[in-house]
């Protein structure tokens, strides 16, 4: 392994909880390169307005470090023509890890939007991949708890298309993790409910979103499975479905969020001058914050721009009807 990594993450939680080791893990990184400690004190000026929906809120942030995700080019071109940033030997020397099983690596983002980021690369460099690598990201989210593990397809956010990775933040940034468990009763479509696995879908809740709970893993890779299978053969002409997704392990269950998706930037990314607005969603946007990294699209955002966007990435309503009958029926 090509990176100084402190230990396993699952022998240091023989004495530790997860949150006290990646806490000190982030202060040790933050009181040893410069660059987390310049950026992660910039949090303290991150700016944020919020906005009422029918039972929900979004939340807007002002961060000026977003830029380097939002106006990202993820074209192969371009990917081709730059060195990977989550190849372990491209790593800065100050940027240590813990080792995540025998597949993945915990590393500080050292160009947060929460207070304790934390990127998650596949020692292999490989495409970003979401089925072949459910299974770790549930284990991550376990080995993990008090932190939320996320995911961004290849045209749904991800900054590193060609390199495998996860991202995790503190519980309880997104008001999404919080919202779900008050409104699944009385905003969702139960698909399927057993007593290993509760699949539900949210049709009114400005995205379509399919949400999982199980105790069991097994229970959450074949649901999942099935979503994906669904998804994927609707959307034949991707190589990976578009979608992202938020994963915790809560009360000794693992919850997955899914957002099925149609399109990788709304229009507003590509128009210019007053009516710019350069904001691309990714899963930290779908868990409700919007991350806006100029000062002139955090002051004029309004809540139809907010619902607007979601209504040109997410997918349609009836395609989502589709999908949900497709996932009730298997």
């Amino acid at each position: 392994m090509d990176v100084n990594c402190i230990d396993k993450l699952e022998n240091l939680l023989e004495e530790k909880s997860s949150v006290e080791i990646l806490g000190d893990f982030l202060q040790q990184q933050i009181g040893s390169w410069p660059l987390a400690a310049t950026n992660y004190k910039g949090l303290e000026q991150v700016e944020e307005r919020e906005f009422e929906f029918d039972g929900f809120k979004i939340r807007v942030q002002f961060n000026p470090e977003r830029i380097r995700s939002s106006a990202a080019k993820v074209d192969p071109k371009s990917i081709a023509k730059r060195a990977c940033f989550l190849c372990l030997d491209k790593l800065p020397a100050e940027q240590l890890g813990i080792a995540q099983g025998d597949d993945f690596v915990i590393l500080v983002n050292p160009f947060p939007i929460i207070k304790e980021h934390f990127t998650i690369p596949k020692l292999n460099h490989e495409d970003q991949s979401f089925m072949v690598n459910v299974e770790s990201m549930l284990s991550l989210a376990k080995s993990m708890q008090g932190y939320t593990v996320f995911y961004n397809g290849p045209k749904c956010g991800a900054s590193a298309p060609d390199h495998m990775h996860f991202q995790a933040g503190k519980s309880g940034f997104m008001p999404l993790e919080a919202e779900y468990f008050e409104i699944k009763d009385s905003s969702s479509e139960l698909l399927v409910q057993n007593k290993e696995v509760e699949v539900r879908a949210f049709h009114h809740y400005l995205r379509k979103m399919i949400s999982i709970e199980s105790t069991d893993i097994d229970s959450m890779l074949k649901a999942t499975a099935v979503f994906y299978s669904r998804f994927s053969s609707m959307q034949m002409e991707e190589k990976e479905p578009m979608l992202n997704a938020i994963c915790s392990f809560v009360d000794g269950k693992y919850v997955m969020h899914l957002f099925p998706r149609k399109l990788h930037r709304p229009r507003q990314y590509f128009a210019e001058g007053g009516q710019q607005l350069l904001i691309s969603p990714a899963s930290v946007d779908f868990g409700g914050v919007f991350i806006t990294p100029r000062r002139e699209d955090f002051d004029k955002i309004t809540a139809a721009d907010i619902t607007d966007i979601f209504s040109q990435v997410s997918v349609e309503k009836d395609f989502f009807s589709t999908l949900c009958r497709a996932i009730k029926e298997n």
